[in-house]
Parts: C-alpha cells; structure tokens; sequence
C-alpha cells in the first residue's frame, strides 16, 4: 500500500520538472504556493548556474596563463561589477514592471515596459563603451595592476567593457521574461551562450585549428561572442515565438511616463547592487595591496563562491516573480508565504553547499589553479567565507521580494549599512592593524554577511513592500 503513493510522487515529481525546464504559460496568483516555488525556481536556479559557469570557465583556462592574467580577470571583473549592477538594477525595473502588469492581466502594458527597459539599456550600453575603450589603462592602474601586466594584458578590459551591451541584455531581457513567469526562456538562453563559450574559450585562448593563440584577450572574445549568441536567442523569442507577451518594434519609441518608471525603480536598483559592488572593488584593492598569489587564490575563491551562490540567487529570483505577480493580483498574504516558502528552501541550499566546500574544497581549488600559494589563499577564502552562506542566502531572498514588488530603495539603505557602513571599514581595520593579512578580509565579509541578513528580516517583517505601488 505505502509502494503506491511512493511512486505517484516520484512520477508528479518528474512531471512538474519537465514542466518547469520546458516552460509553460502558467498563473501564480493561484494554487499551491510550493507548486509555484518549484515551477519558476528551478528554471531560475539553472539560469543563474549558467550564468555562473560563465566565470568559472574563464578563470579555469585563464589559470593555465599564470597568475597575472588571472589577477588582470579579476580586476577586470571587479570594476566590470559596476556594469552589472546597471543590468541588474534594470532587469530589476523590468520583473517589477511586467510581473505587476501580469499579476494584472494587463499583458499588453507589461510588454510595453519591457520594451522601454530595452531602449533605456540601448543607449546606457552605448556610454559604457565609450568610457570602457578610452580608460581602460586608467581602470586597471587605479585598482592596482602593475605596468607590466597592463601593458600585456588591457585588451580583455577593452573588449569586455566594448562589448557590455550583449552583458546589459543577457540580464535585462531574462528579466521581462522572468517577470512574465516564464522563467524558462531565460535559462536557454544561458545554456546556449554558456555552451557557446565552452567551445570558444580553449579556441581562442590556446589556438586550436586554424585559430591562432590569442590568450587573454581570446577570453574576452570568447565570452562577449557567447553571451552574444545568447542574446540573439531572446531576441528570436520575444519578436519571432511570441509567447504570452507579444514584443513589437513600435514599442521602442520612447514613453515619457513608463521611462520614468524605469529610472525610478532602475535607478535605486543600479545603486543597491552599485554600492555592494563597490564594496566588493574596494575588498579585491584591498587583497592586491598584499601580493599576486592572494589576489589570485581570492579571484578563484571568489569564483566557486559565485558559482554555488547563484543558484540560490535563481531560487530567490521566484521570490520576486511571485511578490510581483501577487500584489498585482491584490495578494499580499499570498506574496509574503511566497517569500518565506522560498527562504526555507534556500537555507537548506546554502547550508549544504557550506558543507561540501568544508569537505571538498582542497579538491576542488587544486582543480582550478595550479600554483601552491594561490591555492592556500583560496581554499582559506572558502573554508571562512562559506560560513556565511545561510545568511548570504536569507539576504537574498528578502532582498528580491523587495525588488519584485518594486522597492528597491530598502535593500539599497540595507547595502549601504551593511557592506559601507560595517564591512568595509572592519576589513581595512583588521586588515590594517589586527591580523594582517588576506585572512582578515575574508573574516570581515563572514561577520557582514551575518549583520545584512538581520536588516533584510527586519526590513521585511515591517511589511512596508506590500504597500508600494508601481
């Protein structure tokens, strides 16, 4: 008798994920809530890993380079940082936007939005690239990087902040698309950039076939070129196999109202994810400041981090489809078991990636990097960072139900009081007078990530998101 229910829930389970990679037109204003977790976060969770890998790929063949082209990638990507947060806080306005009009029924208006985000990003790229092709020397000297490996090593920079439109809209339009609730589109356009860059990275980088070896700079090739081949994928989607929205060209003449709506929420978005990036610039000049092997082992430490962090950034995304798509629905109850049926399942997450780099991190590092010193560096950047994972987690996902019902000007005081305000002036103090070395720096991102969970619980019992209108 017990053989029975067993195997209907082992089949209801391979039905439902089938269900949520091939991605279907669904409403989450109804039904089973965990049901609604499942559907989006999984799709999520796949897109954020691909988007992850992207990292992970590049710093493993750029490993093969020596420390310095490892080093100069992760400079590069530290200040690149900034791009992203322009791309995040406007996927931010963008899932804000469109899952409210969904949540509405107003499906028309919600792919109006999304248009306009799109024309926004357009022209921000387009600055972006400017400044990124005339400074990038100034870019890489200003965080630390010797002449040499500038003078060697500037064109990845270059190519990397040229080419951050493709960047802007891999994140942007997986925003509308997560927004509308097919979470799914999103994750193939990851696989296929990813995949795309798998095959381009060992090319480019070593020079295989009639390729020649262009190094470093091939890296920046191979990913901009990857992420590229992802873009033209949505672009198919939203214009070609229209879906629940249906995207027109029309639709990019510019609307004073809604671009208001846009720099409104964009904009404290783009400074939330600024001020941690910021944050972030300010602890990897901290770990240049003692040597290469630290900034290696932490670049790849960091990596790994990423790499395991995203996921759960992909299951806290759900968070914020379905705080969106609820209040729009006029669901507020609804929004927030959303919110904490999503915090459960992503402590679990963290807490046992947290113990499988306790376990397995030596391994894993001796994978990524060959030399000795670099690997201590980051296999002690795991072993304490990692300890903060449950609250990293927690963080999340209070952080995007904020984002989904468009108050992105919460987890923005929460960031400035977290990373400015805390963990930045503890790493230089105990970096600079206590304990000395890159081990400070590491304690001092495990304590922050302690104090930013408790601001997001706080700021998200006091319920002040429901009220917010967009």
């Amino acid at each position: 008798m017990t053989e029975l229910p067993a195997t209907a829930k082992i089949q209801r389970f391979f039905t439902l994920l089938r269900q949520a990679v091939a991605g279907s037109e669904q409403d989450y204003t109804t039904g089973s809530i965990r049901r609604a977790v499942f559907l989006l976060a999984i799709p999520m969770i796949m897109e954020m890993m691909m988007e992850s890998v992207f990292a992970v790929v590049d710093i493993f063949f750029v490993g093969k380079l020596g420390n310095a082209a490892v080093a100069t990638v992760g400079l590069t990507e530290s200040v690149l940082s900034l791009v992203y947060s322009v791309a995040i806080g406007l996927s931010m306005a963008a899932t804000a936007l469109v899952a409210r009009r969904v949540g509405e029924k107003n499906f028309a208006e919600a792919a109006h939005a999304g248009m306009q985000t799109i024309l926004f990003a357009l022209v921000l790229s387009v600055i972006i690239s400017i400044v990124g092709l005339t400074s990038a020397n100034s870019i890489l000297h200003l965080m630390g990087a010797s002449d040499k490996m500038i003078a060697e090593n500037v064109y990845y920079t270059r190519i990397m902040f040229g080419g951050n439109v493709v960047i802007m809209l891999l994140f942007l339009i997986n925003g509308i698309f997560r927004g509308a609730g097919d979470a799914s589109i999103a994750m193939r356009s990851l696989w296929i950039g990813n995949i795309c860059n798998i095959i381009l990275c060992p090319v480019l980088i070593y020079g295989l076939g009639p390729f020649p070896a262009l190094g470093l700079k091939g890296a920046a090739i191979a990913t901009t070129v990857g992420r590229g081949i992802g873009v033209m994928y949505q672009l198919y989607r939203l214009f070609i196999r229209k879906g629940l929205l249906s995207f027109y060209l029309y639709q990019l003449r510019p609307e004073k109202h809604l671009l208001g709506q846009i720099v409104k929420i964009g904009s404290t978005g783009t400074l939330q994810f600024l001020v941690s990036s910021a944050s972030w610039i300010f602890l990897a000049r901290l770990v240049a400041s003692f040597h290469e092997a630290a900034m290696a082992g932490y670049q790849v430490a960091i990596r790994l981090l990423i790499f395991f962090l995203l996921p759960a950034w992909g299951m806290s995304n759900a968070a914020a489809t379905l705080t969106g798509q609820n209040l729009g629905a006029g669901k507020p109850d609804r929004a927030e078991k959303s919110v904490w049926t999503v915090t459960v399942y992503t402590v679990v997450f963290m807490l046992s990636v947290s113990l499988f780099f306790f376990l397995f991190g030596e391994p894993v590092v001796n994978f990524m990097n060959s030399d000795v010193q670099a690997r201590h560096f980051a296999l002690q950047a795991l072993h304490i960072m990692s300890l903060g994972y449950v609250f990293f987690g927690i963080e999340m996902v209070m952080v995007n139900a904020f984002n989904g019902a468009g108050d992105t000007t919460t987890p923005t005081i929460i960031n400035l009081l977290g990373f400015w305000l805390f963990q930045i002036p503890l790493a230089w103090v105990l970096s600079t007078y206590y304990i000395k070395e890159p081990k400070a720096i590491f304690i001092a991102i495990f304590i922050s990530s302690f104090v930013t969970a408790l601001l997001s619980y706080y700021f998200f019992r006091k319920g002040k998101w429901k009220t917010v209108k967009v």
